[in-house]
């Protein structure tokens, strides 16, 4: 990737959008992590669309007014991350929810995605595909908040913005939602997303500036899959898991959430989702999602080779408190 010329540090989009370009620190296919941010340059807004244009990479973003699901203006409708064996894309609008991007081949991909059409990685290709559906829920791993047993998204916010970061060691994706307000109340969140080498896990820590009950990760179930939970040894850490046919392309995949136990305040089902819901709070959050598709190079195939990857995993947390 080259840098764009300075002249477009004074173009209008800049102006408008507060995003400026970046070198991808992890360039070259040798590196096994990788975050991007691209939007649209050279149309216009029509209403809630951008017409015309071309993408361009950017290393922040601050949402226009005008932006919202479907504008086509963001490549894949939001930020992406992956390493050499999973890929992930938020929702940068009022959904925000996480998709996985399934992957044929452990070299980056997410440069070349939606180039040749703006939701062509719905299609199977060389290097795989969109694979989860997320209707109403929360994908995978992002984040809403449970009210009178409603899941609400992120409907009212007066401010977004994201920003990436790549380094030979992992890929980061930074959101800030100010003032995102439900039933009444309003918090300022941020999010950090992290994938490492080699790793199908994002590690993602938030905070609240207000302490709200009823914030809650997940894991959609639109094809009803019974959750699996398991507490560690030590009580420390627990997850929630499903394992089966629920991709795009009816084959297995396995989607977890790992989460601190001291942080939540209770594991159940939602209308679209398995929730974790967590404890008010203004301290930071970390917990761990992960998709583990079975077509990806070496991917896990059966139920119980999953689950064994799980335990490992858990057991991990158990003795380090990382997985990373």
């Amino acid at each position: 990737m080259k840098l764009v010329p300075k002249i477009f540090a004074v173009s209008t989009l800049a102006l408008l959008v507060n995003c400026t370009t970046t070198e991808n620190a992890a360039a070259g296919q040798s590196v096994k992590t990788y975050a991007e941010l691209s939007v649209k340059e050279g149309g216009q807004w029509n209403g809630k669309k951008y017409e015309g244009g071309t993408f361009r990479n950017v290393n922040e973003l601050t949402l226009p007014s005008t932006h919202t699901d479907h504008s086509y203006y963001i490549r894949y409708e939001g930020p992406g991350w992956e390493s050499n064996k999973v890929g992930y894309r938020l929702y940068l609008d009022w959904r925000n929810a996480i998709d996985i991007f399934g992957k044929l081949t452990e070299d980056r991909v997410l440069q070349d995605v939606g180039q040749d059409g703006f939701d062509s990685y719905h299609n199977m290709s060389d290097w795989g595909a969109d694979i989860l559906k997320v209707g109403k829920g929360l994908g995978i791993g992002s984040i809403g908040r449970i009210v009178n047993n409603e899941l609400l998204h992120f409907n009212k916010v007066k401010n977004t913005s994201a920003r990436v970061q790549n380094s030979t060691s992992n890929s980061k994706v930074f959101v800030d939602y100010k003032g995102w307000e439900t039933n009444g109340e309003t918090t300022d969140l941020s999010s950090e997303l992290t994938i490492f080498p080699n790793q199908r896990y994002t590690r993602h820590t938030i905070q609240s500036s207000e302490a709200m009950t009823g914030i809650v990760t997940g894991i959609v179930n639109l094809y009803k899959l019974p959750a699996v939970k398991k507490t560690s040894t030590n009580g420390k850490w627990g997850y929630v898991a499903t394992f089966g046919k629920q991709t795009l392309f009816n084959d297995n995949l396995g989607m977890a959430v790992f989460y601190r136990t001291d942080d939540v305040n209770k594991v159940f089902e939602g209308a679209t989702d398995h929730l974790v819901e967590f404890k008010p709070t203004t301290k930071k959050i970390t917990f761990y999602f992960l998709g583990a598709w079975e077509k990806e190079i070496n991917g896990i195939k059966t139920e119980a080779d999953f689950m064994k990857y799980l335990d490992e995993n858990l057991n991990k947390l158990n003795q380090t408190n990382e997985l990373n």
